[in-house]
């Protein structure tokens, strides 16, 4: 058993109450809250938040909120680490081996998901996990501007190359994280060297920053669900 801590500002700027706006029926963080209570891995489930209008959301779904986070950590520039450290210090649970954080618009996210990924950074002694996806479209070909009018390549080296002959590259998806609470606390480098990944297909996953990316969401949500 673990934690999980689901950071939920009040303060989303892109979407208005993004974290609580309803997604069919139910609002958001629910999803989040529901896919951590499902994996059966939290012994707590706590969401960090500056709103007493989340805060009311998220307890009704199951989740705890023993604290209203500072504002200080509630602005544009606070960090994720920033707010799961500080959730860490304000429950006492910095001897817990292991943590997760679960961002609240993760509506995708399968409780089949956290449990691969915790047994992951377990069997390989991992200091962290990040759930990764391909892109669609190799990013070694991107193009840059050039002055006003023209545009090159970023780069070179993959000029000639057909696409399915370029090595694939990943990136975050942006909905979970599973860290080892040692190396977490000590506040090192973004990515430590023992970082490992938890890979998702990408027609599975959404990131939601604005009110397109609801109607996207939605699509896959549903077509998903059809296709069990």
């Amino acid at each position: 058993m673990t934690i999980c801590i689901i950071p939920a500002r009040g303060n989303s700027k892109r979407i208005t109450n993004k974290n609580i706006i309803k997604f069919i029926n139910k609002p958001i963080i629910f999803y989040a809250i529901r896919a951590a209570i499902k994996s059966k891995l939290f012994k707590r489930i706590i969401v960090s938040t500056d709103s007493k209008k989340i805060a009311k959301i998220a307890e009704y779904y199951g989740a705890e909120v023993p604290f209203l986070r500072s504002k200080k950590l509630s602005d544009d520039f606070s960090t994720s680490k920033e707010v799961v450290i500080d959730a860490i210090k304000k429950i006492f649970s910095e001897n817990e081996k292991y943590h997760c954080c679960i961002y609240p618009t993760s509506i995708l996210l399968k409780p089949n998901d956290l449990i691969q990924s915790l047994k992951k950074i377990k069997k390989i002694n991992a200091d962290q996990l990040i759930p990764i996806t391909d892109f669609e479209y190799p990013p070694q070909r991107s193009l840059k501007k050039v002055g006003k009018n023209w545009i090159k390549f970023t780069k070179n080296s993959y000029l000639n190359s057909r696409s399915q002959d370029i090595p694939a590259i990943y990136h975050d998806i942006g909905s979970f994280y599973f860290y080892r609470t040692s190396s977490l606390l000590k506040k090192g480098d973004i990515l430590p060297k023992k970082t490992t990944y938890f890979y998702i297909n990408r027609h599975k996953t959404v990131d939601i920053n604005y009110p397109i990316d609801l109607k996207i969401a939605k699509i896959k949500f549903k077509l998903l669900k059809k296709n069990g």
